[in-house]
């Protein structure tokens, strides 16, 4: 949300304060000047207070943020369109540097306050996505770097969010404010060269038939992409486009509206107000946007645009133009940059996902404050100062150094943590035993001063990632099954194991390709996400017993030595009593049935117990707590069923009631030594986050999964 064209002004009135979405400084043109609108900025006002009250307390998607898109374009577009018509140069280079030397001193205040915070605050396995976040925000990519990762803007629990996620939209902003002109500019050009053939031709006729084919490709593009990958399409410029095409119409068309008589204006206004507010309360919009749902709070402001100055005491404008919301509006830009990442970081400070009455309460307020004092002390003295606006280069200069201002300090500490890592990198092994450490009669010799390895800051490089793509009697040929990853070659080994299932029987593949190293093996891992290997049941999503209908074909056809699968589900909250209920683990829905087809042809099936999983991110306790401190540690019985639900399946085996190709083995001690589940053993980090294990340490499991697996496999 960025800020008002000068051309708001209305003479002989202030200035509004820089409108959100919309960009400051822009080009001065005294040629045709706009009518100051003050509805429009308590437009912005009740739409940032949208997005700070649904962000705060409710966790949903409130179409506030559209709304700003909307108001972003038509003020551009007007203000563009008086230029042209007036005949006055566009001047884009000039442009440019003005909107950005708008946009970025209060951007840059809350960037270094960020950074500030994240070193004092936050744990260190946050660092590197903020350190990202941090570059992509200065140069308006964020949208970009948050849809590579398929963020999920919509999780409730904003204590593990970024603090700069929500650049998101003023990087699609700044990127429209870039490729707007050149529309403009382009549609100039068009126009003065047709006007030779049609002399009565108008600048916005040509400018509608453009953005009206913005409008329609990029809402048709938007609605396929959202229906296919919301997560992507949410943060996706091309898929947000016609937001800014539908306020650039508006724009054209106002003239129009101002011709409804007044009572239908006052109906259109009121009637856009009912239904702003109303979006995300009325609609579980979500995981719609920004698809055609999106349309609903967008087309709601411009009703509210379009009733206009209605003249009356019942207009809606009369309440958006009272001197509060006009002052609130005045500071909504500041006000959307302060309030999420006050919100996350005092989330993860307090270590909870949701900020409650008090805690919201003192959000809201700490984000107004900060919102003034931005725009009041830094803001509107920056835009009153004339002296870059004297020559390009000058604007040239100021955008350079506020840029520099983030830049500077990030790369400086970007590379004292490079250099850091380096160093851990350079650990002799015996420094970091990890699972060796739990060996009897094992003896420490390695450095006392020994960091933890892997580092937290590094964390995210520990997802296990070995081997290549599937290949021959193993390529997957089946579009339900998505993931494949291979390690030796069957034809050649002398035994083949198919790990199946999801993200917990891939994190022991590290285990299992030392021991297959070992022994001439070769390993298959075939898996889906959070989706746990079993029959079809109604507790797994349909895509999820899709993939496991056609894995199973995919067993059956290739014939491995061994089917390896996790065989128990653990949960990741405690009973009443701070023990494991009884179904705090329990076997795997539908599991004897998912393996049957395999057992009936005679393959060897191998269950795991499943991991011990905590009620909370392992590593940021670690981080800001210490490995050994009694919140960062759980007594097993907490975490795991006190009796494994394995130990009732091994004794039918046992008793004839299950096929001998079936055995069952458990790593749990190898994570919770003498009762107690640890982040950290012999100095290597053993979990990522609440139940991943980090590569790392399964790696020093590999002899006691082998000897484990060799015994339920009978080799």
């Amino acid at each position: 949300m960025a800020h008002a064209l000068d051309s708001t002004r209305s003479p002989g009135r202030r200035a509004p304060s820089p409108l959100p979405g919309t960009g400051g400084n822009g080009p001065r043109d005294t040629s045709a000047k706009a009518p100051y609108r003050p509805e429009v900025q308590g437009l912005r006002a009740f739409a940032v207070l949208m997005v700070v009250v649904y962000h705060v307390w409710l966790g949903r998607v409130s179409g506030g943020v559209d709304v700003f898109l909307l108001v972003s374009a038509f003020l551009l577009t007007a203000s563009f369109t008086r230029k042209v018509e007036a005949g006055g140069p566009l001047r884009l280079g000039s442009y440019w540097l003005h909107r950005f030397k708008g946009l970025l001193p209060a951007a840059v205040v809350v960037l270094l306050a960020v950074l500030a915070a994240t070193a004092s605050l936050l744990p260190r396995s946050r660092w590197p996505d903020i350190f990202t976040q941090t570059w992509s925000s200065l140069f308006y990519t964020q949208n970009w770097t948050l849809a590579a990762e398929s963020v999920d803007y919509y999780a409730a629990d904003h204590s593990t969010a970024s603090p700069l996620q929500h650049f998101w939209s003023l990087s699609i902003q700044g990127q429209v404010f870039i490729l707007w002109p050149l529309v403009f500019a382009a549609c100039a050009f068009a126009w003065r060269g047709l006007r030779r053939l049609r002399p009565g031709l108008s600048y916005r006729t040509v400018l509608a038939v453009a953005f009206g084919a913005v409008f329609a490709a990029s809402l048709a593009y938007s609605v396929h992409a959202t229906a296919t990958n919301q997560a992507f399409a949410y943060f996706d410029t091309r898929a947000r486009l016609w937001e800014f095409a539908l306020g650039s119409l508006l724009a054209l068309a106002v003239p129009l509206a101002a011709r409804l008589p007044a009572a239908a204006r006052v109906a259109l206004g009121w009637t856009g107000l009912a239904a702003m507010l109303a979006c995300g309360v009325v609609l579980q919009v979500q995981a719609q946007f920004p698809g055609y749902i999106a349309l609903w709070p967008t087309l709601a402001a411009g009703a509210i645009i379009a009733a206009g100055d209605t003249g009356g005491r019942r207009g809606v404008d009369r309440l958006l133009a009272a001197p509060p919301l006009v002052r609130l509006g005045g500071i909504s830009y500041a006000l959307y940059l302060w309030h999420w990442p006050i919100l996350v970081i005092y989330l993860a400070v307090k270590g909870e996902s949701e900020a409650g009455l008090i805690g919201g309460t003192a959000v809201i307020a700490l984000s107004l404050a900060l919102a003034w004092a931005t725009t009041k002390a830094i803001e509107t003295p920056f835009h009153a100062w004339h002296w870059p606006a004297q020559r390009r280069r000058r604007l040239g200069l100021v955008v350079a150094v506020m840029v520099g201002l983030v830049a500077a300090p990030l790369s400086g500490w970007q590379a004292r943590v490079a250099a850091y890592e380096e160093a851990a990198q350079a650990q002799a092994p015996g420094d970091n035993p990890g699972a060796h450490a739990l060996r009897p009669g094992f003896e420490f010799d390695g450095d006392p001063a020994a960091v933890v390895r892997p580092l937290t800051s590094r964390v995210s490089d520990e997802w296990a990632n070995y081997g290549g793509d599937c290949t021959g009697d193993y390529a997957l040929t089946d579009p339900r099954m998505e993931f494949c990853q291979m390690g030796g070659d069957p034809a050649t080994a002398t035994k083949t194991v198919v790990v199946l299932g999801d993200s917990h029987g891939q994190h022991w593949t590290p285990a299992l390709a030392v021991a297959a190293e070992r022994n001439g093996w070769a390993w298959v891992l075939v898996n889906r996400p959070a989706c746990r290997f079993g029959a079809e049941s109604a507790e797994r999503e349909a895509e999820c017993n899709d993939f496991n209908e056609a894995a199973t074909r995919y067993v059956l056809d290739a014939k491995p030595d061994a089917v390896l699968t996790v065989a128990s589900l653990t949960a990741h909250h405690g009973g009443p009593d701070g023990t494991a209920p009884a179904d705090h683990e329990r076997v795997v829905p539908g599991y004897l049935a998912g393996i049957r087809p395999f057992l009936d042809a005679g393959l060897q099936v191998v269950g795991m117990r499943d991991t011990p999983r905590f009620d909370r991110n392992i590593v940021e306790c670690v981080d800001l707590r210490g490995p050994e401190d009694a919140e960062c540690t759980r007594p097993v019985d907490e975490v795991m069923a006190p009796v494994s639900p394995l130990r009732e399946l091994q004794t039918r085996i046992e008793r004839g009631e299950l096929p001998r190709n079936l055995g069952f083995f458990d790593m749990t001690d190898q994570l919770c030594p003498d009762g107690t589940c640890r982040p950290v053993i012999g100095n290597v980090l053993a979990y990522m986050d609440e139940s991943h294990l980090t590569k790392t340490y399964v790696e020093t499991t590999a002899p006691v999964f082998e000897q484990r697996f060799r015994a339920a496999a009978g080799w």
